[in-house]
């Protein structure tokens, strides 16, 4: 801050010595002088030596300051960073959900639809077995019937209201060699 070529210090200003001469300056009154000004350079350079002081701390500070803000804005530029990429991965974790939750719900719509082919083939075979049962039994019911109906046609003496008859006469019921033939 002062000029580095020049120095003057308090002690070299009380230490000076102006020298005698006829008619000079009253001696008192320059060693006044030069305490008043000692005294003000002391002053001075002490109050320049705490300015320096204060403006040490204030560049130490502002140094501080500005390290703290050079952290806060990468602690922000990588907080912005790391939301973006935390975003993008749920983003392709959230796809990558919907993609499999579709894939298992075709799969589940595919196996429900083999199963509902599966169950209606199953209920249409035992719907042509029940007709074929049904079929058989009439036919047989029917060719049963005809042989009671020709039984009772045959044999006029036995009467009709006595199931036991034809076996009491000996004869097997037809329907029963029926049996044996299907």
């Amino acid at each position: 801050m002062a000029d580095e070529s020049f120095h003057l210090t308090p002690l070299d200003i009380r230490r000076y010595d102006f020298g005698s001469a006829l008619r000079g300056y009253d001696r008192a009154r320059v060693d006044q002088f030069r305490e008043q000004v000692a005294a003000e350079v002391e002053r001075l350079t002490k109050q320049v030596q705490s300015l320096e002081g204060r403006a040490q701390g204030f560049h130490e500070q502002l140094r501080a300051f500005r390290e703290r803000d050079k952290a806060i804005n990468e602690a922000l530029i990588s907080a912005q960073q790391l939301r973006a990429e935390t975003r993008e991965q749920a983003e392709r974790e959230a796809q990558l959900i919907v993609r499999e939750a579709r894939a298992e719900g075709e799969r589940l719509v595919a196996q429900s639809r083999a199963e509902v082919s599966r169950i209606e083939g199953e209920l249409e075979s035992l719907q042509r077995q029940r007709r074929a049962y049904l079929l058989q039994l009439r036919s047989m019911i029917e060719r049963q019937l005809a042989e009671v109906e020709a039984a009772e046609t045959m044999s006029p003496s036995i009467p009709r209201s006595t199931p036991e008859a034809p076996a009491a006469a000996g004869a097997a019921p037809a329907w029963l060699d029926s049996l044996d033939k299907d």
